[in-house]
C-alpha cells in the first residue's frame, strides 16, 4: 500500500515509518498539515493516517479538504485527542477511523488491515479516472479512449491507473517501481520504457492529443499537449 504518514512529532512519525515500511508499504511523510494537504491532493494514496494537532494546518481542516477532493481514500486519525468530543469531531471531519495515543502498533496494523479490506470489498470507492477522452474504470478494469474499448494487460492496466491518478505530475522510474512494480530493481532495467511504449501503442498512437509524454532524465508525465 501508499501511505500518507501526516505526523509532527519526530519520534512517533520515524517509529511508524519504520514499522509501516518493514510490513512493506510505501510511506509518503508530511510533518504538517500544509504540507500533508498539498500531497493528499496531489498524488493518489491507498491510506492517509492523519494526526489532528498539526502545525500549519489542523488535522481537521486537512481532511475535510481531503474528504470534498476524494470521497474514497481511506483516511485514519491517529491522534493524542481522545476525549468522545474529539472522536466525533474527526469522524464528522471524514476520517473513517479513529485511533488515540498511546496505542499498540498491532492494533493499528489490525486498523489499517480492515480499512482496506472495506475500500476492496466497495465497488463504488474508486472512481472512474479521466484525461481528456481517455477514461479508466478501476473497479470493472476496462479502459476506453474516445468511446473505443482498449485492451490493455494486467500490468499496463496498472501503469496507465497509476499514471492517470498522478496525470500532471512527473513520475520518475523510481516511482514506477516501486508502485507499479513493488520492486526496486535495477533501475537501469528498460522494463518501464518496454511497458510506456506498449501503452502509447494502445492509447496515444491513433488518437489526439497524445497524453504519455517523456521527460528525459525525469521520467513521465501523462498530460494534455
Amino acid at each position: 500500500m501508499k501511505i500518507l504518514l501526516v505526523e509532527d512529532e519526530p519520534k512517533v512519525a520515524a517509529f511508524l515509518h519504520k514499522g509501516l515500511t518493514e510490513q512493506t508499504h510505501t510511506v509518503d511523510l508530511a510533518p504538517d498539515g500544509l504540507l500533508g494537504r498539498r500531497l493528499a491532493l496531489s498524488n493518489f494514496y491507498d491510506l492517509i493516517i492523519l494526526d489532528q494537532l498539526l502545525p500549519g494546518m489542523s488535522g481537521l481542516d486537512v481532511c475535510r479538504e481531503v474528504r470534498a477532493h476524494d470521497a474514497a481514500v481511506p483516511i485514519l486519525m491517529l491522534t493524542a485527542l481522545g476525549e468522545t468530543d474529539d472522536k466525533i469531531r474527526g469522524l464528522d471531519a471524514g476520517a473513517d477511523d479513529y485511533l488515540v495515543k498511546p496505542f499498540a502498533f498491532q492494533e493499528l496494523l489490525a486498523r489499517i488491515r480492515a480499512l482496506a479490506r472495506r475500500r476492496s470489498e466497495n465497488p463504488n470507492s474508486q472512481p472512474a479516472l479521466r484525461l481528456a477522452d481517455l477514461a479508466l474504470d478501476p473497479s470493472s478494469k476496462s479502459v476506453t479512449r474516445a468511446g473505443q474499448n482498449i485492451q490493455l494487460t494486467a500490468r499496463e492496466f496498472a501503469l496507465l491507473n497509476y499514471l492517470l491518478r498522478n496525470q500532471g505530475r512527473v513520475v520518475s522510474r523510481v516511482d514506477i517501481l516501486e508502485h507499479v512494480w513493488e520492486t526496486s530493481f535495477d533501475t537501469g532495467s528498460n522494463v518501464i520504457d518496454v511497458y510506456i511504449n506498449f501503452l502509447r501503442k494502445k492509447i496515444d498512437k491513433d488518437f489526439s492529443p497524445k497524453l504519455i509524454h517523456t521527460l528525459v532524465g525525469m521520467g513521465y508525465v501523462m498530460k494534455e499537449e
